[in-house]
């Protein structure tokens, strides 16, 4: 016999806030339960059974394709689902997610004028996904009780982690629901864990607009301008957050500041993360990504299930046209994907087009940090194609075939990730961009050699981040209904954004 905690039935909401009440109280029944079930199994308890506990799931019905023209809500590209039938989803961390739950719910209801079924579903939870960030019960155990563990905890089942439903490929079966968000509570959970590790940073301090770099320089400086926020008292920033969740608060609100993992404050982790923190999670995350395809694919999916408003790459590219000098910028509005990481999720036929709000904010963005307007500003800055590849020496190879197909392609700018980071957010319907700066011209004889490098990035790295930042203040400036376009819905897409 399962190991269960106490059944709560399915009950049906015209409120939001009360379904989302009662999603909290069922997975903390749940997570109580396995919590108390692991402690007990590590304490040498062998009478546990088979001890599981599911996630909370949202179910709607609907019987007709009609919904709200309420002009507020009928301009947005979410919200809604795509016709008559039955649309669940599994839900996790009510906590973390709370301000986004709350809005789902919310324009269901006022779309559909239907009610809201909350229950628990049939999906277990992974044991490893109820510790408590700083939980490690399992390292107490030797290998004969680790093996025991599959035996009395469900464990970690890819089968319900994949991307199906955000690839568009998922189908459901005869008499199964819709989805109504395009990640299930598992793959939600491995990411969150993901985060962690990658990052040296928990989920709750990331903000919704996230910056992507591949050179420390530009995390060196992002690091002394959120250090001198948080000595201005008028900052709109609360705190800066550096891995090992080393939080650093603003000087007026008198809160300690805190180091949450020592070990991880004291070696930066792969991709390290920081935060500067906004009370409404609206400020910026910086992630150093370093160099390479994998790694942009890699982090990008995992911070795609916390649903940023936006995501823009900062780094240096090879600029591929003779006019360009070393230290321009270059906008991206189209790219040529010979990083290969993506090809199996998102085949090389889908288009990625270039998002108008987020190149506006860009352009409007350099205007205003260099001070250079108008017809001026096409001194300093190209708009154009920007190839990415995975090979880091393509100028080696024979018979100057990348050239040729670089050339063909009217492509101004060459890099490893950004072609990786805008696929994955057309993907993931995660706004994207991409703002490069010139750093050598391997095809005009300018190759980066450590003097000029050094040089470059000191000049350029300073105002370069400026004008990121800068984008991000007009983007939310703007509203952040704004940026998710229907350019990244589907035919028939989930209703969660």
């Amino acid at each position: 016999m399962p190991n269960l905690p106490p059944f709560m039935a399915p009950v049906r909401f015209t409120d939001p806030a009360a379904a989302l009440a009662q999603v909290a109280r069922i997975y903390d029944s749940s997570i109580s339960h396995l919590r108390l079930a692991m402690q007990a199994f590590v304490a040498g308890d062998d009478a546990l059974g088979h001890v599981r506990a599911c996630y909370p799931l949202v179910r709607i019905h609907t019987d007709t394709n009609s919904r709200s023209a309420l002009a507020d809500i009928a301009r947005l590209s979410y919200g809604f689902v795509a016709g008559p039938g039955r649309f669940e989803t599994t839900l996790t961390r009510p906590d973390l997610y709370h301000a986004y739950y709350l809005e789902q719910f919310r324009l269901l209801l006022q779309n559909h004028g239907v009610e809201l079924e909350v229950g628990t579903s049939a999906q277990p939870i992974p044991v490893h996904f109820s510790f408590a960030d700083n939980d490690h019960l399992e390292g107490e155990l030797n290998a004969e009780r680790r093996l025991r563990m599959r035996d009395v905890f469900d464990l970690p089942d890819l089968a319900a982690m994949d991307d199906g439903i955000a690839n568009g490929t998922h189908q459901p079966r005869a008499g199964e629901p819709q989805p109504l968000s395009l990640f299930t509570a598992p793959r939600v959970d491995y990411s969150l864990h993901r985060l962690r590790h990658y990052t040296g940073t928990v989920a709750e301090h990331f903000q919704n607009f996230v910056l992507f770099t591949n050179y420390q320089f530009y995390v060196d400086e992002f690091i002394a301008l959120g250090r001198a926020a948080m000595v201005d008292p008028n900052s709109e920033y609360i705190a800066f957050v550096e891995p090992g969740n080393v939080v650093t608060h603003r000087v007026d609100l008198g809160t300690t500041d805190e180091v949450s993992d020592r070990g991880a404050a004291q070696r930066l982790p792969q991709m390290p993360g920081y935060h500067l923190v906004r009370a409404d999670r609206g400020g910026i995350t910086m992630v150093n990504i370093g160099v390479g395809p994998a790694n942009a694919k890699n982090i990008t999916d995992h911070i795609a299930v916390l649903r940023p408003h936006a995501w823009i790459m900062l780094g240096h590219c090879a600029g591929l046209r003779n006019t360009q000098r070393l230290g321009d910028y270059v906008l991206a509005h189209g790219y040529v994907r010979e990083d290969h990481v993506l090809d199996e999720e998102l085949p090389l036929w889908v288009p990625i087009p270039a998002l108008a709000e987020i190149q506006v904010a860009l352009e409007q963005a350099v205007a205003d940090v260099t001070q250079v307007k108008g017809a001026a500003l096409k001194s300093i800055m190209r708009t154009g194609t920007v190839a990415s590849t995975d090979n880091r020496n393509w100028e080696l190879l024979p018979d100057n075939q990348p050239q040729r197909r670089f050339s063909q392609s009217r492509a101004v700018a060459l890099d490893m990730e950004s072609a990786t980071i805008a696929a994955n957010g057309f993907r993931f319907r995660v706004p994207y961009g991409t703002l490069l700066c010139v750093s050598d011209k391997p095809l005009h004889g300018d190759i980066k050699l450590p003097g000029m490098a050094n040089h470059f990035y000191r000049e350029r790295v300073d105002q370069h981040l400026r004008i990121g930042m800068r984008a991000v203040e007009l983007l939310r400036q703007q509203g952040v209904d704004q940026l998710h376009s229907r350019k990244l819905r589907s035919f028939a897409e989930v209703a969660f954004q």
